[in-house]
């Protein structure tokens, strides 16, 4: 037998071949060359699958303690974490008893430690995506629990109860976020006065002075029903006052992260070269794939409880005798800015407080120029009439509001007097929403 003839055999008949003698593997001929040079290459194969294998196991090893890193990291690490179970049981009461008050009440809770860790999470991927873009994602997810609750409220036609909570958003923010961290951060640095840019506060102040105007036009063109059309003319300007301040806030953005970059930055630059060692000894916990996939499945929670919560709103002001406009301004905003509220004191406490209003007064601003324009545009959308019509009492209360603050930042100190004055104009708004009956509900 040549060598083209065993070329020509397949391969699983060349142990036959050398059983039955006619290929002798320690000859030097070109057969048992060539069947030497077969065994090599299947021992190297085999070789090779052997090394697959451990490197697949590895792999999957690998991605096992991963998938467990960072489930602990995310769901079990946190303290915050303990109220997470009370959204399956929010869920489970609504179907077993119809209870609404409880189905609220444990929806609220199960949502406040989605909130924060909507916050974690983002904060991990603004590693990976650099200070710009890591502030575009923080102020979107920042206020995602709201825009998801309204989303819902919007869909079900409950659109007083999107405006009064989106309102309470602000109204906390300014007054109950913000006054909690200088109220913190002056007692920790009570021998002085904490000091923040005023550039910032300045930019932001005005924004917010022009959503006020955005709410007033279309509230006084109602009460003093000075339209052309009534009724329709105040959408009409709704609609259309929320794509200018949807540009305005746009060009806030391209003008707070390209333009004026550098307005931004610390006014002692010691400190500012502190807080940049700082922030290089951080290092993210989960990487880039996992911050995605947990923001994902965390947004997808809200929007799940979200619907519960919502739909119990009515129910649970029945059952605990409170106002629907108490629970959409007060109750729900609470929980909708958890996240805020804790990063908002911890910044406070270390001295941060540049961070501290790009945490409370920035979601302030986003929440004002954005996502109530943009609810306007989604009821649009939907076919709802959302408009920009806040009534007359939540108008003067967010106009006044911003007015306090806006005293308040013009130093550029802030201290725990400050901070408690603001608490307490917090209580003052709060207790006006307790007694408060919405005009469009009695009417009803």
């Amino acid at each position: 037998m040549g060598p083209l003839e065993l070329q020509m055999e397949p391969l699983e008949k060349i142990p036959d071949l050398i059983n039955e003698g006619e290929i002798h593997l320690n000859s030097s001929s070109p057969a048992a060359n060539a069947t030497r040079k077969v065994y090599a290459s299947g021992a190297e194969r085999s070789r090779f699958n052997s090394l697959a294998e451990v490197t697949k196991s590895c792999d999957l090893k690998w991605v096992r303690s991963r998938m467990l890193m960072s489930s602990y990291l995310v769901l079990i690490k946190a303290k915050i974490n303990v109220l997470l179970p009370f959204g399956p049981l929010a869920i489970m009461l609504h179907y077993l008893t119809g209870k609404h008050g409880w189905v609220f009440f444990f929806s609220l809770l199960g949502i406040i430690p989605l909130a924060e860790r909507l916050g974690y999470a983002t904060e991990q991927l603004a590693f990976y995506t650099g200070p710009t873009v890591g502030g575009l994602l923080n102020a979107t997810f920042g206020n995602a629990t709201e825009m998801i609750i309204s989303i819902y409220a919007l869909k079900n036609g409950m659109i007083r109860v999107v405006q009064q909570s989106l309102l309470g958003s602000i109204l906390s923010n300014m007054l109950l976020v913000l006054g909690c961290a200088f109220f913190t951060g002056g007692i920790v640095h009570y021998k002085k006065d904490q000091v923040f840019n005023k550039a910032a506060a300045v930019v932001n102040s005005g924004l917010l002075l022009m959503a006020v105007m955005g709410l007033m036009f279309p509230a006084v063109l109602h009460f003093t029903r000075s339209e052309i059309q009534y009724g329709k003319s105040e959408l009409s300007l709704s609609r259309y006052s929320s794509c200018v301040m949807l540009v305005a806030y746009a060009s806030y953005l391209v003008f707070q992260l390209k333009s004026r970059h550098n307005a931004y930055s610390p006014i002692d630059e010691e400190e500012g070269q502190i807080e940049e060692d700082s922030d290089e000894e951080e290092a993210s916990e989960i990487t880039y794939w996992e911050a995605i996939c947990w923001l994902s499945i965390l947004t997808a929670w809200v929007s799940v409880l979200s619907g519960y919560l919502v739909d119990a709103i009515q129910g649970a002001s029945e059952s605990m005798n409170m106002s629907v406009a108490f629970i959409s301004v007060i109750l729900l905003p609470i929980v909708g800015n958890a996240a805020e509220h804790a990063s908002a004191i911890m910044f406070a406490m270390k001295d941060k407080l540049d961070i501290t209003l790009g945490v409370a007064i920035g979601s302030s601003t986003q929440i004002s120029m954005f996502v109530i324009p943009f609810c306007v545009v989604i009821g649009w959308i939907f076919g709802k009439p959302m408009d920009l019509n806040f009534q007359l009492f939540e108008t003067a209360t967010l106009f006044i509001t911003v007015l306090v603050v806006a005293f308040m930042l013009q130093e550029g100190t802030a201290n725990y007097f400050k901070g408690l004055m603001l608490i307490l104009c917090y209580l003052i708004v709060a207790a006006s929403f307790f007694v408060h009956i919405d005009p469009t509900t009695s009417n009803d």
